[in-house]
């Protein structure tokens, strides 16, 4: 038998028996998994304020638990956040496992069915605000870092955990601190995020944000003196009606992303996963005035009204275009100013990518449906990866009720998620 042959014989022998030593040691740590999950979720970390530090202690007390070793980079004292990394035993490619425990405010706590922080297990679902988004996905990626790490010497490459803070809000404080302290070195070859996104689906892309600030400050009056003074909400009124002219912009998706969203079996995907309508959605500019406050009495014409602004800009519409139609309609109004601009342009990576492959594929190996590869409605960490250029890829739970009362995820999906992050990752260093 040629050497060669011999050679890639007893690699795959030897990557067959890994695969299935992964699996024996997640159906052993069923209850682990599942119990830590509840932990998480239990542990309060709404954004705002985005205090992470009890959620945060439970991650570094299994890690030091674990045998494994870490680093804080943390820049406010509320925010911390933690990063591993193992070289294997060979030379190879550096996967990076990234995962967030700050999560949504609860909102309206009389809208929900039970306590938003219980961890309540009932007919295989698991309840509370995280529980979707993504407190599932990041104890797949902590997990997934810890077996990976027993057989770090038959691994080839390099595999960086960053739990992180501060996602909901920019990441400024989070992953973006981390990348900023440790330089593009941590990026590594690919992100593995796990995200909410659906087991039907692969993500490898995101919308682009813009965000921003409407004041509009007048003279004021008294209400029976309305002649003396315009009102700031009624100014206001008008600026977020013109605001719609945003969603009407046209746009031209590259053709690796448009060709997919044409397709009918990703279109019934699509909407079965995250909801009537969010194919027409996901190629739109989506407008959404997130807050608005104004005046100070009801007898009182208003004299300042504040808004705050999220617009979602899909591929093939330029961000900076979008940005310029809004200062104009502000402009138009000479009692309003805008501030506080933020976002960034929409971004994704080679949907072939290779931790795509082996993302399907092990999706599809663990008998579920070969799950379909489309950019994400949502924004994510994962922006920091793709606006260098490095792919950046995506599997995770149920996306539909991220955000909203009564947060949940199916466990089994969530085992599930586990599996494909960890035999994906084996994969991608494996030796070759």
């Amino acid at each position: 038998m040629d050497a060669d042959l011999r050679c890639s014989i007893v690699r795959q022998d030897t990557m067959t028996s890994l695969r299935q030593q992964v699996l024996d040691w997640i159906e052993e740590d069923e209850q682990k998994l599942i119990g830590f999950f509840q932990d998480l979720v239990r542990a309060k970390s709404p954004n705002p304020p985005g205090d992470t530090r009890e959620v945060m202690s439970l991650v570094s007390k299994f890690l030091e638990e674990e045998g494994l070793a870490f680093d804080e980079l943390t820049a406010k004292e509320h925010l911390p956040n933690l990063v591993a990394s193992f070289d294997g035993g060979a030379e190879g490619k550096h996967l990076v496992l990234n995962g967030h425990v700050d999560v949504f405010p609860v909102g309206n706590e009389k809208a929900w069915d039970r306590d938003p922080w219980s961890g309540d297990i009932e007919d295989g679902v698991i309840h509370g605000r995280g529980a979707a988004d993504m407190k599932g996905g990041t104890t797949a990626a902590i997990f997934a870092y810890r077996y990976l790490h027993r057989l770090r010497d038959k691994l080839a490459g390099k595999l960086s955990l960053m739990v992180v803070s501060d996602e909901e809000t920019s990441g400024r404080w989070g992953t973006g601190y981390i990348l900023e302290q440790l330089g593009d070195a941590a990026l590594g070859d690919c992100l593995l995020s796990g995200e909410p996104v659906g087991v039907k689906t692969i993500r490898f892309g995101e919308k682009g944000i813009l965000q921003f600030t409407i004041e509009v400050r007048t003279r004021g009056a008294h209400g029976p003196y309305a002649h003396l003074s315009p009102s700031a909400i009624n100014i206001m009124s008008d600026i977020m009606n013109e605001l719609k002219a945003v969603t009407r912009v046209e746009q031209n998706l590259p053709p690796e992303i448009a060709t997919r969203l044409a397709d009918r079996k990703t279109q019934a995907v699509i909407d079965e996963t995250m909801g009537e309508g969010t194919n027409e959605a996901i190629t739109a500019v989506v407008l959404n005035v997130g807050t608005i406050k104004g005046g100070s009495k009801v007898n009182m014409v208003a004299s300042d009204c504040t808004i705050e602004v999220d617009i979602r800009i899909p591929w093939g519409v330029e961000r900076d275009d979008v940005l310029k139609m809004v200062q104009d309609i502000v402009d138009a109004h000479p009692e309003a100013t805008i501030s506080d601009i933020i976002g960034g342009p929409a971004l994704y990576s080679d949907p072939e990518h290779e931790m795509a492959e082996l993302l399907s594929a092990n999706v599809t190996a663990l008998g579920y449906d070969e799950p379909v590869r489309i950019p994400m409605v949502a924004a994510s960490d994962c922006r920091f990866w793709r606006e260098r250029g490095v792919p950046a890829l995506v599997y995770g739970t149920s996306p539909r009720n991220v955000s909203a009362p009564n947060e949940s995820a199916v466990i089994e999906d969530f085992l599930h998620v586990v599996r494909v992050h960890t035999l994906s990752a084996l994969d991608y260093l494996s030796p070759k």
